[in-house]
């Protein structure tokens, strides 16, 4: 399994258009599908773009980042936070595409704290650990985040299951307990629940 997919992992899905396109608008009575807020930093838009095109693609969910919705403040202020906030409720899913930059950043902590309290109970919230691919998984500085939060994971398809049954290859949202055993989700019956 890869717990800590690295930085390019999703480059054939990258596409400019699809970053523009990201969605303002997500209420459910205009758009009926899955939608998902992307919690990241700035100076990820490379790993964002292909993460998008791989959601909208793979999945058919419609994504919401902040950076792309023309209703938000030029200038960083509390209305800022407050439509941030209602984004986030309105989403159906939370995840926090969670680079060492976006670990670090203030406002990707603050989204995921306020995600936590409004997704976490329903099991709606989930983070992509993503490191540089000349990095160690030791050096990845979310690793405390993956103690917490569940976390989409890749299974290379020679993984079992505690039955036998090896998992089938592909993209799962992990959830660690405090005795070190996990749970594992398709990701898309993950994102589509």
């Amino acid at each position: 399994m890869k717990r800590i997919l690295e930085s390019g992992r999703f480059s054939n899905y990258m596409n400019q258009t699809r970053l523009d396109s990201a969605t303002t608008e997500i209420s459910k009575s205009y758009y009926p599908r899955t939608t998902v807020f992307i919690s990241h930093k700035h100076d990820d838009l490379k790993d964002l773009s292909g993460f998008i095109g791989f959601l909208e693609e793979k999945y058919n969910v419609k994504t919401y980042i902040d950076s792309r919705d023309s209703s938000m403040p030029r200038v960083t202020s509390g209305k800022t936070a407050s439509k941030i906030k209602t984004r986030i409720r309105q989403c159906d899913k939370f995840i926090l595409l969670a680079t060492n930059s976006a670990v670090e950043s203030k406002w990707c902590n603050w989204e995921l704290g306020y995600g936590d309290s409004q997704k976490f109970d329903n099991n709606d919230i989930a983070i992509l650990p993503l490191k540089k691919a000349d990095m160690t998984d030791s050096a990845y500085k979310g690793n405390e985040y993956m103690q917490i939060y569940p976390y989409i994971a890749y299974y290379e398809g020679f993984e079992l299951y505690t039955n036998g049954n090896h998992v089938p290859k592909g993209y799962y949202v992990v959830t660690d307990d405090e005795k070190g055993n996990c749970t594992i989700e398709p990701l898309e019956n993950w994102l589509n629940r």
